[in-house]
Parts: structure tokens; C-alpha cells; sequence
């Protein structure tokens, strides 16, 4: 089946457009950024990870030896994050590229926050895997397609990280918030410093259709793009990044989520068969 968009979803996509750009959603923007590499450095992949010459673009690429990924050069605890990035066209299916925060300390108590783009048939959505660790606690995951082509050009992706919630963006449309219920016993990551990290990996055993679909080497090597990287931090709770969506926010991320939301842990009542996680009714 061919990936295509239907005039309905771009109708409503245009409508979407417009609340965003007339404030609606009333997001900071961090500053733009130079080259990327004065903020992220090639980590791993034995040279399968490069910064092109005029420092605007990393490229990660997989092969069926090893893939490659980056890390930020700094740390952060609350921030806003955007990158830019062109995922793997063609038949990526068993690749996954992703773009997320994670804690360096113990792994039995890490915090992170996942944006993984699962690989796809040719002519089939990506699905855009999204999750949330605190002390450890995992298991929160929520997935989306997108109203359009990601492989055809750079689209932003974005996590807000603040004190009072976690919030992911595309392409400046909030998708997901994740509250702080800490004072009501829902683990939430605020004490430990995050860094930011980008990978292109072969995940063929789960990624696509469940493991279903692997991947095919014929086609490697794979490649994805990043640019235009920003990190803002928000050290306070006082800061802009922690203010709540107004109306026009929550209604584009209410059309995000009905039109787009394939996976939501708070509605897997035969993974829950006791009840769903608390915090699914504090949202």
C-alpha cells in the first residue's frame, strides 16, 4: 500500500498549522544553533556516523555490522530539546532511529525519555514510539503515526522536560504530556542530569509489525539525517518552559491523538488486566 495522506488529515493538518502559528501554543523557542557537532559528537559506529563540512547536518548510517549513534555535549536537568531529522526512506523496516534524553547513573534507577522511529515496508507510516523511565520505572508507552512523509524532508521533533511535565512535539504540535504526579507516587524524573542522545540501530526482532518484518541488508546502507539541533535549558519551575498549554494546544494535541495514536498503555486493558498505571486517570 502506498503511504498517502487523506484530504481529510490535510484539512485538518492545515487547520493545525494555523493554530500553531497564530500562538495557540505559546512554546519558547531556543536560540538556532551553529554547527552541530559544537553541541553533539559522533559517539560510536567506526566512522558510520559523520558531520558534513560545513558542520549543518550528522548523518548516522547502519550496515549489517554495526550502526552509530551521538551524544550531547552537555548534560541537562529540565530542558527543551529540537531536532531536526530525515529518517531512512525507502524500506527501513527493523530500523530504528532515535533521538532521546537518558541519565548516566545506575541503570536499575536511570530516568529517560525515548523518541524511537520504528522502520517500515515500503509505502507504510513509520510509527513513532515514545516512553518515559523514572528511577527505573518504565512500561509507559505510547505510539504514533505521522500525518506525513518523514523521509521526504527534515521535520522537528521536540521534548520539553520541565518540573511540572514532559511534553513531545512535532514539527511544533504537542503529541504527548506526561505530568509530574510525584506527590501522588507516580515516579517522575527530576533529580537526575540527562544527556541527549541519536542512534540508527537494527532492532529487525521487534521493531516492524512486532518482529514480523526483518530487515533487508540489500538495502543497507541506511541512512538518517539530523540538523538544526537546540537545547534550552529550564533550571526552574518558574520558567517559561513550565507553563501550561492553553486552549489551542490542547485541542491540536486532542486531534493528534485521535487521528494519530496507534498504542496508549493507559487503554491496554489485557497488558493491565488489574487496572491501568494511576497516573492514566490523573491526566
Amino acid at each position: 500500500m502506498a503511504f498517502s495522506i487523506s484530504s481529510r488529515a490535510v484539512a485538518a493538518a492545515a487547520l493545525l498549522v494555523a493554530l500553531c502559528c497564530c500562538g495557540g501554543i505559546g512554546l519558547p523557542t531556543p536560540a538556532a544553533a551553529g554547527r552541530i557537532d559544537e553541541g553533539l559528537e559522533v559517539t560510536w559506529g567506526d566512522g558510520r556516523g559523520s558531520v558534513s563540512p560545513d558542520g549543518e547536518t550528522l548523518t548516522l548510517s547502519l550496515d549489517h555490522t554495526s550502526g552509530s549513534g551521538f551524544r550531547s555535549r552537555d548534560t541537562y536537568l529540565f530542558a527543551r530539546a529540537d531536532m531536526q531529522i530525515k529518517l531512512v526512506p525507502n524500506n527501513s523496516a527493523g530500523t530504528v532511529t532515535t533521538f532521546y534524553f537518558i541519565s548516566e547513573g545506575p541503570w536499575d534507577v536511570h530516568d529517560e525519555v525515548d523518541l524511537e522511529f520504528l522502520g517500515n515496508v515500503s509505502g507504510q507510516p513509520y510509527t513513532l514510539h515514545t516512553n518515559v523511565f523514572a528511577n527505573g520505572n518504565g512500561g509507559k508507552e505510547q505510539q504514533f503515526h505521522l500525518w506525513f512523509d518523514p523521509t521526504t524532508d527534515f521535520h522537528t521533533y521536540s521534548i520539553e522536560w520541565t518540573n511540572q511535565h514532559i511534553m513531545v512535539l512535532v514539527d511544533g504540535t504537542p503529541i504527548r504530556e506526561f505530568k509530574n504526579h510525584a506527590d501522588r507516587g507516580v515516579p517522575y524524573p527530576s533529580s537526575q542530569r540527562m544527556r541527549l542522545y541519536g542512534s540508527l540501530w537494527d532492532a529487525e526482532d521487534w521493531a516492524t509489525q512486532g518482529g514480523r518484518v526483518k530487515t533487508d541488508w540489500s538495502q543497507a546502507p541506511f541512512a538518517a539525517q539530523y540538523r538544526n539541533f537546540t537545547a534550552a535549558s529550564s533550571p526552574s519551575s518558574s520558567s517559561a518552559y513550565g507553563q501550561e498549554m492553553d486552549a489551542a494546544a490542547q485541542q491540536t494535541m486532542k486531534w493528534a491523538r485521535d487521528n494519530y495514536m496507534v498504542y496508549d498503555y493507559c487503554a491496554d486493558s489485557k497488558r493491565f488486566p488489574q487496572g491501568v498505571p494511576p497516573e492514566c486517570s490523573m491526566h
